[in-house]
């Protein structure tokens, strides 16, 4: 079951089953600022969704809207653990006609994110996979940063090991200088602070940075900085969801 055109009430029920990734949020603020009514649409016509954790994703459905009989749908939990056995089961409602929803904790589905397994088995089954609109940490991120556009790098997570995260650094900052390539990464929310202090001190003072901070959020907060710069003002980020770039 599909939706088309433009109308989010016009169903299709003559084509086959779809895959849809659907956003969720990036902050705790009203899905209209940043979520079109279509994916509403979407998750209200939707039974099944494969999760990364289902208590979260039955919150974000419900807040998408109260009306919803959660008790009526149907989740498949998604992470680091799933065996590849459970994920082949998971898209049995697809290969059955009926459509299903990929949900991530915060984002984009897929992008840093275990679902991109999901993806790649649906297309192997010839499953039609339907991306929906939504906020993405990565690009705000990269709009707001003033660094390249048309050439960057997402890194995700650098290693945890001291010697192989500073030397990963080192080779972003190369990369950064020498292609002028934007290199974006993150890192777990309590170890911010240590990644931007390792950052000031591996990394050249002419180097440029961008912190973004809990972004769409009322809080959000932006801004790109020599290292020199930063060093002179050294933010507190704590525990605040962010992602650093690092460009010219």
């Amino acid at each position: 079951m599909n939706i088309t055109g433009h109308d989010p009430n016009i169903i299709d029920m003559s084509t086959t089953a779809s895959l849809y990734l659907i956003p969720v949020p990036l902050a705790e603020i009203e899905h209209g600022l940043c979520l079109p009514e279509y994916n509403a649409a979407i998750v209200r016509r939707t039974k099944h969704f494969v999760v990364e954790n289902v208590r979260s994703a039955r919150r974000f459905i419900k807040a998408v809207d109260r009306a919803i009989d959660i008790d009526q749908l149907h989740f498949y939990e998604l992470n680091k653990h799933t065996s590849a056995a459970d994920l082949v089961s998971y898209i049995t409602p697809l290969l059955s006609g009926e459509d299903m929803g990929l949900v991530s904790e915060a984002g984009c589905p897929a992008v840093a994110d275990p679902g991109s397994d999901l993806v790649a088995l649906a297309h192997k089954r010839g499953i039609r996979v339907e991306p929906l609109v939504g906020p993405s940490s990565i690009l705000l991120s990269l709009m707001a940063s003033g660094f390249n556009g048309q050439g960057f790098s997402f890194k995700g997570y650098l290693p945890i090991d001291d010697r192989a995260r500073i030397q990963a650094l080192k080779d972003l900052e190369q990369r950064a200088t020498q292609q002028r390539e934007t290199q974006i990464f993150i890192e777990t929310p309590y170890r911010n602070d240590r990644m931007l202090e390792e950052i000031l001190k591996h990394c050249r003072p002419t180097t440029r940075l961008c912190i973004a901070c809990e972004l769409t959020s009322p809080s959000s907060w932006i801004e790109t900085k020599t290292l020199a710069q930063w060093a002179k003002a050294k933010p507190t980020i704590g525990k605040r969801p962010t992602i650093f770039l690092i460009g010219q």
